[in-house]
C-alpha cells in the first residue's frame, strides 16, 4: 500500500522518505508479490486514449446541427420546386446545389478539425518509451514500460526517455539534466538532483528539480529514481486524460447560432401555419370546384 498523499508531496520529501513510503529497498526493488498487488491497484503504465471514430461517423455528426438541418430542408424544398416548375428559370437547380455544396464543405472542415484533435491524442502516446530498466529482486533488467508500477526503482541514463514520473533517489554522474520541453515548454535542459527538496506543495513543474517526468528525455548523466505516478496519473497523462474526457462544449458563437436556429424554426413554423390558415378557404373552394368539374365530366360522359 502506498499513501495517496505521497503522489502530491513526493517533491517535498527526501529520497529516503519516499523510498520508505513506497516500502521499497533501492538495491532490491519490489518483490513479485508487491508488483502484482500494485498493478492490480494502479493498472498498466499507459496513457489514456480515446476510441477512434470512423470518418463516416464524423461526417454524419457534422449534420447534427439545427442550422444545418434548416439549410438541408431549404435545399430539399428548393429542389422540389425546381423539379415541379415548368418553363421557369434556365438553371433551376443552382440554388439547392449551392446550399448542398456549402454544407458538404462545412462537414469536410469539421471532419478535418476533429481528426486533427484525435491525431494530437495519438501523438501523446508516442512519447512513452517501450522499455525501462527496473530493479527487481536485486537485479536490473529491462522490462516493458507498460509493466511499471508505483514503487518501482528505475535506472535512466543519457538518451533514455523517462517511462513514468519519478523521484530522483541517486545520481551516478556529476550532473543530471533532462529536456522537458514537451511538458513545460522550456527550451534549455533542466538540472536534476536527488538532494533537492521543494518547499511548496503547488510548486511549478519547472522548479521540481528532484523529480523526473514521464515523456521527458535524459540529455546528460545517469541516475536512479523511484516511480511515483504511472499512466494517467503522470503529468503527461493528465494532459492526455483532459483531451480524451473533455466534453464538446459549445462555443458562445455556437450557442448563439443554436438559439437563432430555434427562433428561425419557430418563425418558419408560424409562417407556414399562418399561410395555411389564410389560404384554407381558397383551398376548400378550389377543392369543391375541382370536385364539381369532375362530377360534371363524369355525368357528361355517361
Amino acid at each position: 500500500y502506498i499513501d495517496p498523499d505521497l503522489l502530491a508531496r513526493a517533491h517535498m520529501l527526501s529520497p529516503e522518505e519516499v523510498l520508505s513510503a513506497c516500502h521499497v529497498d533501492p538495491l532490491e526493488g519490489l518483490s513479485a508479490a508487491q508488483v502484482t498487488a500494485l498493478r492490480a491497484e494502479y493498472g498498466p503504465n499507459v496513457l489514456p486514449t480515446k476510441p477512434r471514430v470512423p470518418l463516416w461517423k464524423l461526417f454524419l455528426q457534422q449534420f447534427d446541427d439545427k442550422m444545418v438541418k434548416i439549410l438541408l430542408a431549404a435545399a430539399v424544398i428548393s429542389a422540389i420546386f425546381a423539379a415541379t416548375e415548368s418553363g421557369g428559370e434556365e438553371h433551376p437547380f443552382v440554388e439547392p446545389a449551392v446550399i448542398v455544396a456549402i454544407l458538404l464543405l462545412n462537414a469536410a472542415m469539421g471532419v478535418w478539425q476533429e481528426s486533427s484533435a484525435e491525431a494530437a491524442i495519438e501523438a501523446l502516446s508516442q512519447f512513452n518509451p517501450d522499455q525501462a530498466k527496473v530493479v527487481r529482486g536485486g537485479r536490473t533488467t529491462p522490462i516493458d514500460a507498460r509493466e511499471l508500477v508505483p514503487g518501482d526503482v528505475v535506472e535512466v541514463a543519457v538518451g533514455d526517455r523517462i517511462p513514468a514520473d519519478m523521484r530522483v533517489t541517486e545520481v551516478f554522474s556529476t550532473t543530471l539534466k533532462t529536456e522537458q520541453a514537451a511538458l513545460t515548454g522550456e527550451a534549455a535542459a533542466v538540472s536534476k538532483s536527488a538532494k533537492y527538496v521543494s518547499e511548496h506543495s503547488d510548486a511549478e513543474l519547472s522548479t521540481k528539480e528532484g523529480m523526473l517526468f514521464s515523456a521527458t528525455d535524459v540529455v546528460y548523466g545517469k541516475a536512479r529514481g523511484v516511480v511515483i505516478r504511472t499512466g494517467a496519473m503522470t503529468e503527461i497523462g493528465k494532459i492526455a486524460k483532459a483531451l480524451t474526457e473533455t466534453e464538446d462544449s459549445a462555443s458562445p458563437l455556437k450557442e448563439k447560432l443554436d438559439k437563432f436556429g430555434d427562433l428561425l424554426t419557430r418563425v418558419i413554423s408560424a409562417i407556414c401555419v399562418a399561410c395555411w390558415a389564410v389560404n384554407a378557404p381558397r383551398f376548400c373552394r378550389t377543392g369543391l370546384l375541382l370536385a364539381g368539374d369532375a362530377a360534371a365530366a363524369a355525368g357528361a360522359g355517361s
